[in-house]
């Protein structure tokens, strides 16, 4: 079975930097194959045994706090859930057109009606997102670094964490999977 593994805040702003080669050798010596990373942003797709990715993700949170010495969010995906990510776009046109402003956060909680109609309510600017099976799609026209829909906001309303990558990146690990 092939996996996608998006890690939260690593090797962003000089903080929590973790070399690739190291995340690798993590997966690696937690059993699992294949072991592909993309980017510095901690991306990796791995080969292993069918199981629940909360199990996965429990299993690597605890190999990753241990090799390194602090405490990591893992967001699995399989493959499967993945191409579903990319067929359920809700934003084809930017994704064409604008893809460094499409996001997709993954979330490992599931989304409820509240949640997100308190997320479309605190929203002030242009933004717009719809939401998918754990995640959602997010548009910044206007840019997503002076945008105050933020990371820490959108957790906040929806009361799940997450950690979102760009259309642009959402692509290049569906083809880092072929």
């Amino acid at each position: 079975m092939t996996y996608i593994a998006l890690l939260r805040g690593i090797n962003v702003g000089g903080k929590t930097m973790i070399a690739m080669e190291d995340l690798r050798g993590l997966f690696e010596s937690a059993g699992f194959t294949g072991v592909k990373t993309l980017l510095q942003s901690g991306n990796v797709v791995f080969t292993g045994k069918s199981g629940s990715v909360s199990a996965i993700e429990k299993q690597l949170e605890k190999a990753a706090e241990k090799k390194f010495g602090r405490a990591f969010e893992f967001f699995i995906r399989d493959q499967s859930a993945w191409n579903k990510i990319i067929a359920g776009n809700p934003f084809p046109g930017e994704a064409r057109h604008d893809p460094s402003h499409l996001l997709v956060l993954c979330t490992k909680a599931l989304l409820t009606p509240e949640t997100l109609a308190a997320l479309k309510a605190a929203i002030v600017g242009q933004e717009s997102f719809r939401a998918g099976e754990r995640c959602l799609y997010i548009h910044y026209p206007d840019g997503i670094g002076r945008s105050k829909l933020t990371n820490a906001m959108i957790e906040r309303k929806l009361g799940a964490s997450g950690t979102a990558r760009n259309w642009n990146t959402v692509l290049k690990i569906a083809s880092l999977m072929e």
